[in-house]
């Protein structure tokens, strides 16, 4: 039996929307078990993240040593909430020598949907867009570009279905709830069982939109601030 068939534990870390989740999966036998999952207060995560990633694993009387692989959303989402659930990730694999798998936030949505497409507010009238197997920051004036428009697509939240419905209106809304570190462990559960790990030391958040000291410290842009 390979590594990646042996049974392992999984943690996950989702960080990256306006609240947040922690779970504890159990690969075996090529299937997965969700052992538990405990959300997070959005705005809190700098300061629970940690503590609620111990209480989910003494609740399951698991050490971390025991723990095989970290699943952790890299984005796209809040560049402060991505920084701290990354930032949380390497610094445990590094500590305890453990294996991460990363995984984009609106392909965990579109899974959760079973649909190829999704779309995730992202606030100032834009969204952040899966579609045709691309990934983009989309506003009004973007839509027009995704050619062919999604037949079916994916959303959680008010502010996407609105801006989706507007720009394509034949498309099919298909509304699920967030996409949790649960759902994220599940779409990370083929990279596992292949090996397919990240490199730590290069892991970097997947943002697709710049912050805001970099638009605001652009001179090109130096009007948004009026």
């Amino acid at each position: 039996m390979s590594e990646t068939q042996k049974p392992m534990l999984v943690l996950g870390i989702d960080t990256c929307g306006p609240a947040g989740s922690v779970a504890l999966a159990r690969l075996s036998g090529g299937g997965l078990e969700l052992l538990g999952e405990s959300a997070i207060e959005g705005r809190t995560y700098s300061a629970t993240l940690i503590a609620s990633i111990d209480q989910l694993l003494k609740a399951n009387g698991v050490a971390l040593s025991s723990i095989g692989c970290i699943v952790v959303v890299s984005g796209p989402g809040s560049f402060t909430g991505v920084r701290i659930g990354l930032s949380a990730a390497k610094g445990l694999a590094e500590g305890a020598d453990l294996k991460v798998v990363a995984v984009s936030r609106l392909e965990v949505l579109a899974r959760k949907a079973d649909v190829p497409d999704a779309a995730l507010d992202a606030h100032r009238h834009e969204v952040f867009l899966l579609a045709n197997g691309g990934e983009l920051l989309a506003g009004a004036a973007d839509f027009a570009g995704v050619d062919p428009a999604p037949v079916r697509i994916a959303v959680c939240d008010d502010a996407a279905a609105a801006l989706i419905a507007a720009a394509w209106p034949g498309t099919e809304l298909l509304r699920v709830g967030p996409p949790t570190a649960g759902d994220a462990i599940s779409v990370a559960l083929p990279r596992i069982q292949a090996g397919d790990f990240a490199d730590v030391l290069l892991l970097d958040g997947h943002y697709l939109r710049r912050s805001d000291a970099e638009i605001f410290g652009d001179p090109a842009n130096a009007g948004a601030r009026r």
